[in-house]
């Protein structure tokens, strides 16, 4: 985590503070393999380059080192980071440092973590011993997720996972919600979310769109689906608690519409 520590409150200066995270977590499985996601942080380049061409917006920056970057400039502050829990680290401690104007939310976050990994013949080894040996495993449906749940447990610190099993066997859990801890941590922020799903209809992508904008306690929701982005489009509905407040056909247009909202500061 890269981090400056001259932070600037709202107010000081006439200084808006910006906070917006960019690009995609990678999740580790070992020393030099990892999941992540297509996510290339071009959007939230735009968004940052669009707030810098206006003198009163001062950026947090949160991305990676795979993302694309905006061009450096005194105002833009660069933080690093990997995984979704050093992006929960990292943005509760600029919470807590800072007071944002506002905070736009663009990082694609992985929903899943490994938790524990093993090759195909331990554990199907381990489970046929349990299986053998224990008559009551298959008792119940409870004592089989019990099974379930030992055979999840990390077997071994190996810092690289051996390739020599026809298949790897990966359990995944659940990451923290980031963005719900947003406005616990600064209610009166302006908060820009976004969702975006792959091949449905306007009307479902608007509606899943609006329950993202309650559930977050978002001001607005960046609405987009992947089939509409292309290398020279990107369609995108900007979403409020009053409906649709503004469409897009490219990032510039996208990223215009949410810094003229942000700007105006009305949800």
């Amino acid at each position: 985590m890269n981090q400056k520590t001259d932070f600037l409150q709202n107010g000081e200066s006439g200084t808006k503070r910006i906070l917006i995270t960019a690009g995609g977590t990678s999740e580790i499985i070992d020393s030099v393999r990892s999941i992540t996601n297509h996510s290339t942080g071009r959007l939230g380049k735009q968004i940052a380059e669009v707030f810098l061409l206006k003198p009163e917006f001062e950026i947090d920056y949160v991305t990676t080192h795979q993302a694309v970057l905006p061009d450096e400039q005194d105002r833009l502050h660069l933080h690093y980071i990997q995984t979704t829990m050093d992006l929960k680290e990292t943005l509760e401690y600029l919470l807590e440092k800072t007071t944002y104007h506002a905070v736009i939310h663009s990082m694609a976050v992985s929903d899943f973590t490994p938790e524990s990994s093993l090759p195909q013949e331990p554990f199907l080894q381990t489970l046929y011993q349990h299986l053998k040996t224990d008559s009551e495993v298959l008792s119940s449906f409870s004592n089989f997720e019990n099974l379930f749940h030992q055979l999840s447990v990390p077997q071994t610190s190996e810092k690289k996972i051996s390739s020599n099993t026809d298949h790897l066997l990966m359990v995944l859990k659940q990451n923290p919600k980031i963005i719900q801890r947003i406005k616990q941590m600064q209610p009166t922020t302006l908060l820009v979310g976004f969702k975006l799903l792959v091949g449905v209809k306007k009307e479902e992508l608007l509606a899943v769109a609006t329950e993202s904008l309650k559930k977050n306690s978002a001001d607005f929701v960046l609405a987009n689906d992947l089939e509409s982005i292309t290398q020279s489009q990107h369609i995108g509905y900007l979403v409020s608690n009053t409906g649709v407040i503004a469409q897009g056909s490219t990032k510039l247009e996208i990223a215009s519409m949410i810094v003229e909202a942000v700007s105006k500061g009305e949800g």
